[in-house]
């Protein structure tokens, strides 16, 4: 089968992606993951925390919240519907630390948790800062 013919007969085939329905409940979603950390900077600066502390509170609660949704299985069937908009930064990033520990902890502590943790996030720290460091010299060259 020619690479022309293949194309031709998956894009026959394949189901029609519902892209309209899949943005609103990402956008949805991310919104109201959004407005739940506005609402906790808003609790937590009402309780009289200072608007740099309220802000560390709100991503410490957020990664929390999210780990324990995580670990009951919770947080996967949401991102199942809501695709990106569970990939709001503090979040997608809990559940991408967490999912693979958990996948991996009947190999033990070290030969499984420990040795998978970073194995979906760790590409992106890496790769995060070697970029802020690339840009750090630019800026510093050139800002």
């Amino acid at each position: 089968m020619k690479k022309d013919e293949y194309k031709k007969l998956a894009k026959e085939t394949a189901p029609r992606s519902p892209v309209l329905k899949d943005c609103l409940f990402a956008f949805l979603v991310g919104g109201a993951i959004c407005t739940l950390g506005q609402a906790l900077r808003d609790l937590y600066t009402m309780l009289g925390a200072e608007t740099e502390l309220a802000g560390t509170l709100v991503s410490c609660t957020l990664i929390f919240i999210t780990v324990w949704l995580t670990g009951f299985g919770v947080f996967d069937r949401i991102a199942k519907h809501a695709g990106a908009g569970t990939l709001v930064p503090i979040t997608g990033f809990a559940n991408a630390v967490v999912s693979p520990a958990i996948d991996n902890k009947s190999e033990g502590r070290v030969a499984g948790v420990g040795t998978k943790i970073f194995s979906v996030a760790g590409p992106v720290i890496l790769f995060g800062v070697i970029a802020s460091a690339v840009w750090g010299v630019i800026y510093y060259f050139w800002g």
